[in-house]
């Protein structure tokens, strides 16, 4: 599994947090990496992922400039 910690004293809009937990929720699909569960620490949430070999997709983005093609397949999936 993937842990990440969100601190909430950072976050102005605390209810986006909350939306977006909502939508991973309930979503289950085999190009998207899953949900598990989520704690409150302190003033942190911790939320519960399934692990995904190679990072998230923003921080490749970040570092490998694709080409269009590379991002349509990628939005594809």
């Amino acid at each position: 599994v993937a842990v990440k910690q969100v601190s909430l004293g950072k976050q102005p809009q605390k209810e986006l947090i909350v939306n977006e937990l909502l939508v991973v929720r309930n979503n289950n699909h085999p190009n998207i990496v899953n949900y598990l569960d989520s704690y409150l620490v302190g003033d942190k949430l911790w939320i519960i992922m399934e692990y995904m070999d190679g990072g998230p997709l923003s921080s490749i983005i970040k570092e490998v400039q694709m080409d269009e093609g590379e991002m349509a397949a990628i939005c594809r999936e």
